[in-house]
């Protein structure tokens, strides 16, 4: 598998296709596979490269800094390696991370999509909450070697009730395999978005939410959207937090009529 080192930290990732460098940065407790419904599709416009925040597959978390500042420069230090521009496409966390880069990086950014992005918004976007809380259980049902346990809360919470329980094997056992990375996680203190943090991306935006997902995620892409300059909504009918997995055919065509327009 491939890596880019990033500040002597090997980022690995998936490619495929080529032209225009799109780069697809995962959630919570996923990893690049994540993407596996994308990436034939937008391989047939673009360079795709699918990365692996350090920490989850195929690395385990050692310890070291989890947190969105350091991922935020991971990603920035990978887009300078693969040619200094991409078209960014950040889901749930990594869409926070996605919109971070975009903040503070503009040069870097041809595009950005968000699909539902993780976090909180502060006073100045309205103080909406965007991501349910309880990560701290999470992590010490996790520490306590009840994976599966918290694992169930996480998913229940952040996809709804009874998701855990209803996903394919394939999705239970990828989330056990960064379950470890929740550790981190759980105290990255993450800093919330800002109307100036909204306002200073460049790039022209895409903002996904799933039709049928929490409405704390609505919101958050909601006041989003009142405050980046250039930007487009867009609702993925009969989807949930997993918007790209439940309908990727929807998702898919959203993704590529937008950039088709950049």
């Amino acid at each position: 598998m491939p890596a880019i080192e990033i500040d002597g930290r090997p980022i690995h990732y998936a490619e495929a296709g080529s032209g225009s460098p799109l780069v697809l940065v995962h959630g919570t407790l996923l990893d690049q596979r994540y993407w596996a419904p994308q990436m034939e599709a937008f391989a047939a416009h673009h360079h795709v490269y699918a990365i692996s925040m350090l920490g989850c597959w195929p690395t385990v978390w050692d310890g070291q800094d989890f947190t969105i500042v350091r991922h935020t420069a991971d990603v920035a230090g990978f887009i300078r390696a693969i040619g200094g521009r991409a078209h960014l496409l950040g889901h749930s966390r990594g869409g926070h991370i996605s919109f971070r880069v975009a903040s503070e990086h503009p040069d870097l950014i041809d595009a950005l999509i968000l699909s539902e992005p993780g976090g909180d918004c502060d006073e100045s976007l309205g103080g909406k909450p965007a991501q349910p809380a309880g990560f701290s259980a999470v992590a010490e049902e996790i520490a306590a070697g009840r994976i599966d346990e918290g694992l169930r809360a996480f998913a229940d919470r952040v996809y709804g009730a009874g998701t855990w329980d209803a996903w394919p094997e394939v999705n239970r056992q990828r989330h056990r395999e960064n379950a470890p990375s929740m550790l981190g996680q759980a105290h990255e203190n993450r800093k919330p978005y800002s109307k100036a943090a909204a306002q200073a991306i460049e790039a022209r935006t895409l903002l996904l939410h799933g039709g049928d997902t929490q409405p704390s995620f609505v919101a958050n892409v909601d006041a989003l959207a009142r405050a980046i300059a250039r930007v487009k909504c867009v609702t993925i009918p009969g989807t949930h937090h997993d918007v790209s997995n439940q309908n990727p055919a929807a998702f898919n065509a959203a993704v590529l009529d937008f950039l088709a327009e950049c």
